[in-house]
């Protein structure tokens, strides 16, 4: 009997430590939603590492992207600038963007200011952006995974570089997932907004 409760409570004990192994980066949504919510973190602990903070470069901006969204073959790719440095800033134009293959080769495309060419609603012309340090600005990449004819191979780009306007230093973005341009051969780019938020 004593034998008996003895191996009821070691079975309990070693489900236990089976479900307690158990971690959330282990169930974590391998997709990477950039629209769901974050896992939980766990508790800090002391020995825990914390990420340095990247330095602001020669320039005195940070070019990162915020994410990507695609639906119904349009694609749309966010791009922040910050004004890391200690001086104003100012902006008055669109990001000159350059997407390269695997290899880090330039992929030729038509590169439109504006989206007309793309979509609608991304066609606000510039205005004067003065950025205070600390201060951001906002544009948006887009484009379409389209084939419109088979006798072109389509395209995917696996690399970003973005300057804040043309003859600037361009920075290494994030794409967040292939430029999948398909054969349309073409993408847009909207101006640079302040940030409100």
């Amino acid at each position: 009997m004593i034998t008996r409760a003895l191996r009821r409570a070691s079975a309990a004990v070693a489900a236990a430590l089976l479900l307690a192994a158990c971690t959330v980066d282990e169930h974590r949504d391998a997709g990477g939603d950039p629209t769901g919510p974050p896992p939980t973190p766990p508790s800090p602990t002391p020995s825990a590492s914390v990420e340095p903070v990247a330095e602001c470069p020669e320039s005195g901006v940070r070019i990162r992207s915020t994410g990507g969204d695609a639906a119904m073959g349009l694609r749309a790719l966010g791009l922040e600038l910050v004004n890391c440095g200690d001086r104003l800033y100012q902006l008055n134009g669109y990001p000159v963007v350059w997407v390269l293959n695997e290899q880090r080769k330039p992929i030729i495309l038509r590169v439109f200011n504006g989206a007309k060419e793309i979509t609608s609603g991304f066609d606000q012309p510039p205005q004067q952006v003065t950025l205070k340090a600390g201060e951001r600005a906002t544009a948006v990449v887009l484009w379409r995974n389209l084939v419109t004819d088979p006798t072109v191979v389509a395209t995917d780009g696996a690399y970003l570089t973005v300057a804040p306007a043309a003859g600037q230093p361009a920075q290494d973005v994030d794409p967040d997932g292939p430029i999948d341009v398909g054969n349309t051969g073409r993408i847009g780019v909207s101006a640079w907004r302040k940030a409100t938020t």
